[in-house]
């Protein structure tokens, strides 16, 4: 059965078929069509789309990355950017505007606003991960509250990672990939180096 025929057949039978090949159309047209696409799937998605995600929306013979490319070209001088982040690509607004935008609207997502201690704790994980609450206390001379830890996981900026080699065994934590994209890292090796104070 060739594809037109399984077009039409499907067609007839009511169901909907998405055309990702566009055969119909010129090869200029078809490749606006394709990137058009991928600009609004990034545009509907909250979190990063992987390639294997966006590659189901555009013909065999497409290239991702080159479709990519010439969308990010079309967005030079634009206040926001196609950002490729840990998970895939996502749009984002430039630094720049960080200002301009606060300065309108109390528009920054609250669910991201950090208190001293817990910005403390999520440093510490980001350069001692895996790293236990007993590992915690140590550096902050204090325990580390279980609903401190709790709200940095409701914000999926920490994770369970294995387990300690301390007795009982206890859970460790690491960060996520949604630590790396809020803090705009492209991996923990992006992370600025540590000034250890001399004694």
């Amino acid at each position: 059965m060739t594809v037109a025929t399984r077009k039409r057949k499907s067609a007839e039978e009511g169901g909907a078929v998405f055309d990702r090949e566009l055969d119909d159309l010129p090869q200029e047209l078809r490749w606006r069509e394709w990137m058009v696409r991928i600009e609004a799937v990034l545009f509907a998605s909250a979190s990063p789309v992987g390639r294997d995600d966006l590659a189901r929306v555009v013909g065999q013979g497409a290239s991702v990355e080159m479709l990519i490319d010439d969308i990010r070209a079309e967005l030079t001088g634009r206040p926001y950017e196609l950002a490729q982040v840990p998970g895939g690509w996502m749009f984002r607004t430039k630094t720049q505007f960080a200002d301009a935008i606060q300065a309108a609207a109390d528009l920054g997502d609250q669910s991201l606003a950090f208190t001293e201690m817990e910005m403390g704790v999520l440093c510490a994980i980001a350069y001692h991960q895996p790293i236990d609450r007993a590992g915690l206390a140590d550096i902050f001379g204090k325990e580390v509250s279980r609903d401190l830890l709790g709200r940095l996981r409701h914000k999926e900026l920490i994770a369970n990672g294995p387990r300690s080699p301390r007795p009982g065994a206890p859970h460790t934590f690491v960060t996520t990939d949604t630590f790396l994209v809020t803090f705009d890292l492209q991996s923990l090796r992006d992370l600025p180096e540590l000034e250890l104070s001399k004694p």
